[in-house]
């Protein structure tokens, strides 16, 4: 039950398979009458063959595989070697014969009948009794035991037996050697289903099914044939295909058998070089002639290089040809004479004879062309003499016809020009369009050559009353125009300058005293330079790039002591630097605000979030350029609407629970102390921004 279910399973597989491909191929195929209606072209048929196959466990399938590219192999010897030989040998051509490796011996061992591993593996299968894989690895060994091919663990010497099962055979294929595991041969190959069982599926409903199974099987009494049999027979077809055509091959080289890519192993290369006969392939076509042609179409294409064969030549082909050589001055060693075909053997005795021809072609048509162009030259004058007649004719009578109208069209421009002048006060209407419409189109001429060339220039051409609200249509759209063309030609570092400048703007304009002090001063990426920041930091940061480095002053929270520190931002995270480590990290999500003063001074508190009793509390500092430090850590931390400015006292934390305060007051000149009662005293600067 199990062996008749799995046939019945592969042969559904197998034969919709076959009936999906005939259906392809019936559609692909070109249809008989479009060969009879002369618009097909020549088909172009593509094989792609799958390659030889050496495995560590080598079955039933590497057999099939190997032995199609052993034919495929013998095809390649027929076709090229061989026949390129045969047919120096059928003219009569004298030549050295190169030898080669030819394959047929493998593909007798393979598919002999009676006597090859498939007939033998067939009658294995079919014959009564017991049997097995090893039964039929015995009857090869019967049978093909002295074939120099066929190698197994019992015929093999010593050395090979070390390498060799005893499940196991050895086929000397063209390409290598390879072994075989003879388990599973016969299941592999067994195919047989039982007539029972094609009758029900030629019952079936399914239409592609019963297509398939067709009801002549049932009553057959032919031996179905095995699953190699099968392979062999579809291989005999393609080789018939194979030899009606004209093949051209495209050879692939392993380059590894690591399938590893750049690796070229040198021994592997030159194996499938050697086998797969690419260099007797070569020393047969340097042996042999470039060119061959036969004795009629030689003589037809360069018969006019030869007085006595042009322009026709009587006596035998043979001889034709013989005399046109001897004219052309051809050598003993650059062509041959067969019987049928003259044979060049150089590429460049047939090119240097194109050459002449190509030189012969104008003398040969010169008398053709002067009495040609004879003809031609008096037939074309008599045509354009009788058409320059009927076109004056013609031209006269139309510039009269054009000149009369055009009188008639300008004074019927001047009344509608006068008529809508009339009424150019009106309501646009037939009257006045034509006034009206010359009046727009004169004033947006008129402004196309006179456009502002700049946001700041304000001129503009006073509009007729028809067109003042699409001429101010016309100024807003060019003005934005170009402010778009302005910001386009912005270099980004530029850019990147006002758009800090504009975010200080926005944050400090009318709020702060040493603002408009900032506004002329270019804000720099770094008040640092690289080699002021401690190497240790910069690999601590690691990827962090730092974006803007600045010198600060912090102030301890309790007794405001001043430590001097390096502030550095990175595009996530701001750190405080002493000399050689990171003393404090700023992450931006957890910064809460940034409180300045109104006055000139440099204060800056950093609100931190005081839940955890770990945290330090807020950080204060005193930095040189406030606007700076705080315009490019806003806009890192995305933080310009958490910026505060305070114009009396600004309170942070000190610890958890505990707050302190910073009071401001004006001055004469900048100081910080701590004030009376704990809090931290900042005299600001009178600034006079007049």
């Amino acid at each position: 039950a199990v062996s008749a279910r799995d046939a019945l399973a592969k042969a559904v597989y197998g034969r919709t398979f076959t009936w999906l491909v005939q259906k392809i191929n019936q559609s692909l195929a070109v249809k008989e009458e479009i060969y009879q209606s002369g618009k097909a072209s020549t088909v172009i048929g593509l094989l792609d063959i799958y390659g030889f196959e050496v495995l560590q466990n080598n079955s039933f399938e590497q057999f099939c595989i190997n032995y199609c590219n052993e034919k495929l192999q013998q095809l390649f010897i027929e076709l090229t070697l061989r026949s390129e030989q045969e047919e120096y040998e059928t003219e009569g051509i004298a030549w050295e014969p190169v030898t080669y490796f030819d394959n047929k011996i493998i593909c007798d061992l393979i598919e002999e009948k009676h006597k090859g591993i498939i007939s033998i593996l067939d009658e294995e299968c079919l014959r009564p009794g017991e049997t097995c894989d090893i039964s039929f690895l015995e009857k090869l060994e019967d049978s093909l035991g002295g074939h120099p091919h066929f190698v197994t663990h019992k015929l093999a010497n010593g050395k090979i037996r070390r390498v060799m099962n005893r499940e196991e055979f050895r086929l000397l294929h063209y390409a290598g050697e390879v072994n075989y595991n003879v388990t599973g041969f016969l299941d592999k190959n067994n195919d047989s289903l039982n007539r029972n069982l094609k009758e029900v599926m030629c019952q079936s409903d399914n239409q592609i099914l019963s297509h398939c199974f067709r009801r002549e099987e049932v009553f057959d009494q032919k031996r179905p044939e095995m699953a190699a049999t099968q392979f062999k027979n579809s291989l005999m077809k393609l080789m018939e295909i194979l030899m009606s055509k004209e093949p051209s091959y495209v050879r692939c080289i392993k380059p590894n058998d690591c399938k590893q890519p750049g690796r070229f192993d040198e021994i592997l290369i030159r194996h499938q070089v050697k086998y797969l006969g690419l260099m007797e392939n070569l020393r047969v076509r340097r042996a042999g002639f470039a060119y061959r042609r036969r004795f009629e179409a030689f003589l037809q294409r360069y018969k006019p290089l030869c007085p006595e064969t042009w322009p026709n030549w009587h006596g035998p082909l043979a001889d034709g040809v013989s005399t046109l050589v001897n004219h052309l001055g051809y050598k003993q060693e650059e062509y041959k004479l067969g019987r049928s075909k003259i044979f060049i053997r150089f590429p460049k005795t047939l090119f240097n004879t194109e050459d002449a021809l190509e030189a012969k072609k104008p003398e040969i048509v010169l008398t053709l062309q002067t009495s040609w162009r004879g003809y031609r030259e008096r037939a074309k004058y008599k045509r354009i003499r009788h058409a320059v007649i009927v076109i004056q004719s013609f031209w006269r009578g139309m510039k009269a016809r054009r000149r009369a109208k055009r009188r008639r069209e300008a004074a019927n421009l001047i009344r509608k020009f006068i008529k809508g002048f009339i009424y150019r006060h009106n309501d646009y209407c037939s009257e006045n369009e034509y006034f009206i419409d010359h009046v727009r189109r004169s004033f947006l001429m008129k402004l196309s050559k006179n456009l502002p060339k700049s946001v700041l220039d304000k001129n503009w051409p006073t509009p007729p009353p028809s067109l003042i609200e699409a001429s101010e249509h016309l100024q807003r759209l060019h003005l934005c125009n170009m402010v778009t063309k302005y910001c386009r030609s912005i270099q980004p570092e530029w850019k990147k300058q006002m758009t800090q400048k504009v975010a200080a703007s926005e944050m400090f304009m009318d709020q702060k005293d040493s603002y408009p002090m900032s506004v002329p001063r270019l804000f720099l990426d770094s008040r640092l330079e690289r080699e002021h920041i401690n190497l240790k930091v910069v690999q601590t940061l690691g990827n962090d790039k730092v974006q803007y480095g600045v010198t600060v002053v912090k102030y301890d929270r309790r007794g405001f002591k001043r430590r001097h520190r390096q502030l550095l931002l990175t595009n996530t995270f701001a750190v405080l630097v002493d000399r050689t480590k990171i003393k404090q990290k700023i992450d931006y999500s957890a910064l809460r605000g940034i409180s300045v003063s109104a006055l000139s001074d440099g204060m800056i508190v950093l609100h931190m979030p005081n839940e955890d009793k770990k945290q330090k509390g807020d950080i204060v500092l005193h930095c040189t350029h406030v606007i700076e430090l705080v315009t490019k850590l806003a806009l890192m931390a995305n933080k310009t609407n958490y910026v505060n400015i305070s114009s009396g006292s600004i309170r942070f934390v000190i610890a958890r629970g505990r707050e302190g305060f910073i009071d401001f007051t004006r001055g004469s000149e900048l100081s910080v102390v701590k004030g009376k009662r704990g809090h931290l005293l900042v005299t600001a600067p009178y600034i006079n921004n007049t």
